[in-house]
């Protein structure tokens, strides 16, 4: 076979599963890809610690980790073994249960949400034929969104079972910041659920499987197969929500060392309730990447480069090394954000959230289902289009309403700071705080000093030294 007819072949389509292959493995399988999944998120662990500490020195110009194993390998695994064997101390003022089951409640729901996460097609377990999916729901995708929700709770607790103001304000900082993000992170998944047309993980890569077509004034027109370029302000908007979901630089405000010592996890000693948060903080890294692989860059499907010449890419269990390698670019992604990115001000975060990412998710969606509504058959899209322009219109004056009465207020108020600071001028005591007259005697002698001295340097002649 010549490099042609590679090149002319059709990629070979695997065993797809859809929502009936679920639910009917026997325990075994079962029992066997929940373990896999557990051991293979402990390992990825340790793995990313080391990663992290290495990538971020090699940005840096150090060596990183290089004494415990090869390559530093195995300093990850002294690390927890030094949490896990330290003596767990526990304040006196905390509030024992609540402070025991945060970390447990933190870390469980990141678990669970992996569970959904398909990472390759059906395949032949031990004789059984199965999907490399633990399980799949109609509603998968409101799965994760609830355990990274339930997992907020983890956090708030911490702060409140601690009994500390420094933890108490990571916690309030936590949950208010998770709101914010998962707002605009739900809002995201809209137009992935308007492509695809359903919520199950699986479904959602089998959509994703070949270039849709998009028919718009009787014209065919070929569209990318990832969502990703397909749907690219909702990915975007997506990669900055996951770096708030997560607590991660530069959204990393319920931890900040700045200003709350350690945050929510600040009368947490280094033990093994350390180890624990810190064990949930990065699987929680991973299921919001595995969240981007899946709903925007084809699931555990190779890239078309490589379709082209290997067929066979998407079959057996080849695509798990796909799957890890996008997981491995996401999590690097992460790294780079730390190393070169500043943590912003509170302020900024929230308005970020708020002002920008929502607003701009919701005017997307409504494109996007305007764009979807063209496609139904049957459908009047001269009304489709007077609607949504009525919509656009009607969202610019609202905009436009609020603009100008901001705009208002900030003329208003720099007035009343112009008339405050000319009353101050004019008496230095007004409103209460006594100001010094500038013309006092002390700074009388330095003027008169000042002017003697540049006297007498003009009286020097040019020519002297």
């Amino acid at each position: 076979m010549n490099a042609w007819s590679l090149l002319a072949a059709a990629p070979v389509e695997p065993a797809l599963p859809s929502i009936d292959d679920f639910g009917k493995d026997p325990i075994g399988i079962v029992i066997l890809k929940s373990a896999v999944i557990f051991i293979v998120l402990m390992l990825g662990v340790l793995f990313g610690v080391w990663y992290e500490r290495k990538l971020i020195s090699r940005m840096q110009n150090r060596y990183g980790p290089n004494r415990a194993g090869k390559f530093g390998l195995l300093q990850s695994v002294a690390d927890g073994l030094k949490m896990g064997l330290k003596e767990d101390l526990m304040p006196r003022t905390v509030d024992k249960v609540i402070y025991f089951i945060a970390p447990v409640v933190l870390g469980v729901p990141a678990f669970l949400a992996f569970s959904v996460i398909p990472m390759g097609p059906k395949v032949n377990m031990f004789g059984v034929e199965t999907p490399l999916q633990l399980t799949d729901l109609p509603v998968a995708v409101l799965l994760v969104l609830a355990m990274a929700s339930i997992g907020v709770y983890g956090i708030v607790l911490a702060g409140w079972g601690s009994r500390s103001p420094y933890a108490m304000l990571g916690g309030l900082r936590a949950s208010a910041q998770v709101v914010s993000y998962e707002i605009a992170m739900g809002l995201s998944f809209v137009g992935v659920f308007l492509f695809a047309g359903t919520l199950s993980t699986s479904g959602i890569v089998a959509a994703q499987a070949s270039g849709n077509t998009l028919t718009l004034g009787g014209l065919d027109i070929p569209m990318p197969s990832w969502y990703m370029v397909l749907l690219l302000p909702s990915f975007l908007i997506y990669i900055v929500t996951m770096l708030g979901e997560t607590n991660r630089v530069p959204f990393d405000l319920p931890e900040g060392e700045g200003e709350l010592v350690g945050g929510f996890q600040t009368e947490y000693s280094n033990s093994l309730k350390f180890a624990v948060i810190m064990l949930a903080e990065y699987v929680n890294v991973f299921v919001v990447s595995a969240v981007s692989i899946t709903l925007f860059m084809g699931g555990w499907r190779a890239p078309a480069p490589i379709t082209t010449f290997w067929p066979e890419a998407n079959t057996g269990y080849w695509p798990l090394l796909w799957f890890f390698l996008k997981m491995v670019l996401l999590f690097s992604f992460f790294i780079w954000a730390r190393a070169s990115l500043p943590r912003v001000r509170y302020d900024q975060l929230m308005s970020l959230g708020w002002k920008i990412l929502i607003p701009v998710n919701l005017g997307w969606i409504l494109l996007v289902a305007t764009v979807r509504a063209m496609q139904i058959e049957g459908v009047n899209r001269t009304m489709v289009m007077i609607l949504g322009a009525l919509v656009v219109v009607g969202c610019f004056a609202i905009w436009l309403r609020f603009d100008t009465v901001l705009q208002r207020r900030k003329e208003d108020r720099a007035a009343q700071v112009e008339a405050e600071f000319e009353q101050l001028q004019a008496e230095p005591a007004a409103g209460g705080f006594p100001v010094p007259p500038l013309d006092l005697p002390h700074y009388r002698g330095v003027a008169a000093a000042a002017e003697t001295r540049a006297n007498k340097t003009a009286e020097v002649p040019s020519g002297s030294n």
